[in-house]
Formats: C-alpha cells, structure tokens, sequence
C-alpha cells in the first residue's frame, strides 16, 4: 500500500523519551528521527509531550514539530485510560493520524489511531510491572488493540502473539523493529579479563537474580572469571539485587553503573567481553542488536522474540537454568574461537536490521489506519 495522502498531520507520543531514554524511549527517538526522513513532501510530524517539570526541546528531532501540554503524565494517562479525555486534538490540534507509543488509544475525536504494542508479558505477569501498567494495561489494553485502525509492534514474535491473543487480522498489524545503532563495529578484539556486561533496567522480568547466581556458579568453577557490570535503572526489585551482588561470595566481583546512555553505553559495549541477557521475555531485547552491532558475543534466554532477533549469533539458554547460563559464559571465556565466530555471525545478523525500513514500513500502518478511518 502507498502512502499518499498530501498534507498529512502525524502526531507521535514522545514521553517515553522526554527524560532517560531506555529501550522504549531509545526506540521513540530513533523511529521519530527516521521517520522524518522519510516523509512525502507537505507532510509533518509532531512530537507530544506531556509532564509538569520536564519540557521537551524544539530541536529533539531534526525536522518535527513538537506540542509540549504542562500537564503531570500521570494525571493525563489516569484521564485518558480511564476518561477518554480530553482528546488529543484538544491538547495539540487537528491531526490525521495520532500515534500512541504503548498499547493504549490516544483519545481522538476525528484521527486515525495507531498502537504500538512492545510486548504482552503484562498480560501473564503482572507482578512483573509498574503500579501504573498494573492498573491498566491487562484490563484495557484488548479493546484498545482491536479498536486501533492500526497496530505496530517491534517483532514477529509479538506479532504472532497479538494474533493468537487478539484475533486480530494480521492486514492490521505492522512489524517495525528497531534499527541497528549507527555504530562501528570494533576492529579489535577486547583484552582478556574484559568484562561480562548487563544492559537494562533491572526490573524482574530481566531476571537478574539468576544472573548473579549463575556468575556465582561460574566464579566457582573458572575463579579468574572477569568482573560483572550491570548497566541499568534502577527499580524496586533491585534492592535485593544489589544487596546480592556486594555480599559474598560477589562481594568485590560485580559492578553496578547505573543507567547509561549515548556514548558511554556504546563504551560499555567496547570494552564488554560479552553480553549477558536472562530475560523471562522480550519483545524485541535492543541490548542484544546493540552488542552485535559493536562485535561482543552474546549470551541470551531462549524466550520471547530474543532467538529472532539473535538468530544463530547467540548462545541460548533457558532462564531459570543457572547451571546452564553459567555453562554458556564459561564456554566463551574457554574457548576465543567460539567467541570469535558468534562475533562474526553477529555482525551480519545486526546488518539486517534498519531505521530507515522500519520508517517505510510505519508509513505503511499510518496509511492502512487512514484508509480504515475514512471507511468507518
């Protein structure tokens, strides 16, 4: 389908990267930036944004306009998930299409609607979320989806699951995955003893219980093992966490660096000797595109969308299997040349994926909910 329609008025939610841009703000970011590359002439983007404290800069996203609304978030989401108002054309003006960055509906009189759906682990676990996502996301997020005009998620895996869960017919719903970083793989390998790095918030779907104890395990059989790093917000769950991690036996043996961005989670990447991702679920899991990227072999959960988008780069273990997560970062550390080959596979796996596709393809959902809105 093309998308042709001349003066169109898109509005994207910004807020998931108005402060720290972690993976849904990273991906908010960059798919605003492509997308206003891409755009047919006489068409704009604007970006919204809504808090009381936090306002969003004009030159954000080279080429998007902005509706910067001083009113708290969470006032506005309460309103808006359980009122339906005000509507966003009151907050920002006309708009054409308005596109909301999570799976709940942007109130609109008269534009077209667009959801993106990340992940459905919210659904199965709800212990494994913030208050907020707790409080609404499992109980409206069904009608919202099957309301939308069109739906966008990050990868296949969610997207089958959207299907088998919503019977939404498959017409509606577009894949746009995340890009690879415009980052350059390193042309050296890292120094022995580099590190074994986390990259995410830690919150408890990342598992990163069992991450400190398979290192444990691993510490007791290789005790020249290198340092673990954990790069990531923190949450409520961290607490017991980093108490783990600077008692013994790990006392001494693993770093926590807090939440990391721009440059210096490209660094952390350089100077990694792997990725470690244990996570229950993904959707997407954009530390791992990351570190192949960079060129560092990743060690992954074979659940959620992770095996689609690692492919045959990662080694892949279950995640409550501490034996075997322990198993497999040893197997990197004893023996380079497996190391060096998930290297390699790594490098043309992240070629695969693209900013610029997952643009053209975002074209396509607006256009097919601009058509579907126009025949209601």
């Amino acid at each position: 389908m093309c998308y042709h329609d001349p003066r169109v008025r898109i509005l994207m939610d910004y807020r998931p990267a108005l402060v720290a841009r972690s993976g849904v703000g990273e991906y908010v970011h960059e798919l605003a930036s492509a997308l206003v590359g891409q755009l047919p002439r006489g068409d704009r983007l604007f970006l919204f944004s809504s808090s009381w404290k936090d306002r969003l800069s004009s030159d954000n996203v080279a080429g998007a306009g902005v509706v910067d609304a001083r009113i708290p978030v969470r006032l506005l989401n309460l309103l808006w998930h359980r009122l339906e108002w005000p509507s966003v054309e009151t907050l920002g003006g006309a708009a054409d299409v308005v596109h909301s960055l999570h799976p709940l509906l942007m109130p609109a009189r008269a534009a077209a609607r667009v959801v993106t759906v990340h992940d459905l682990d919210f659904l199965d676990h709800p212990e494994r979320t913030r208050a907020e996502i707790r409080r609404d996301y499992a109980a409206l997020t069904p009608a919202h989806v099957r309301r939308a005009d069109a739906v966008v998620t990050v990868s296949r895996f969610t997207a089958a699951e959207l299907i088998r869960r919503f019977d939404l017919q498959s017409d509606r719903i577009f894949v746009c995955s995340p890009g690879a970083p415009a980052w350059t793989p390193r042309t050296v390998p890292p120094p022995t003893g580099a590190p074994i790095l986390f990259m995410g918030t830690l919150e408890p779907r990342k598992n990163v219980g069992t991450l400190l104890r398979a290192y444990a395990r691993l510490r007791e059989q290789l005790p020249s093992a290198p340092r673990l790093v954990l790069a990531g917000g923190r949450t409520p769950a961290s607490a017991e966490w980093l108490r783990m991690a600077s008692a013994p036996p790990l006392a001494g043996h693993v770093d926590y660096v807090g939440y990391v961005s721009g440059d210096r989670r490209r660094q952390m990447y350089e100077e990694a000797g792997m990725l470690v991702l244990p996570s229950h679920h993904e959707g997407f899991g954009l530390p791992v595109l990351e570190a192949m990227t960079v060129g560092v072999p990743v060690v992954a959960s074979r659940r959620g969308a992770l095996p689609e988008v690692a492919g045959d780069a990662a080694r892949f273990v279950e995640p409550d299997d501490e034996a075997g997560l322990a198993e497999a970062m040893a197997a990197y550390l004893r023996h380079p040349e497996q190391a060096a080959s998930a290297i390699e596979r790594g490098w043309r796996r992240a070629r695969e994926y693209s900013w610029a596709a997952s643009a053209r393809r975002l074209l396509e959902a607006y256009a097919r909910a601009l058509e579907r809105r126009s025949a209601a």
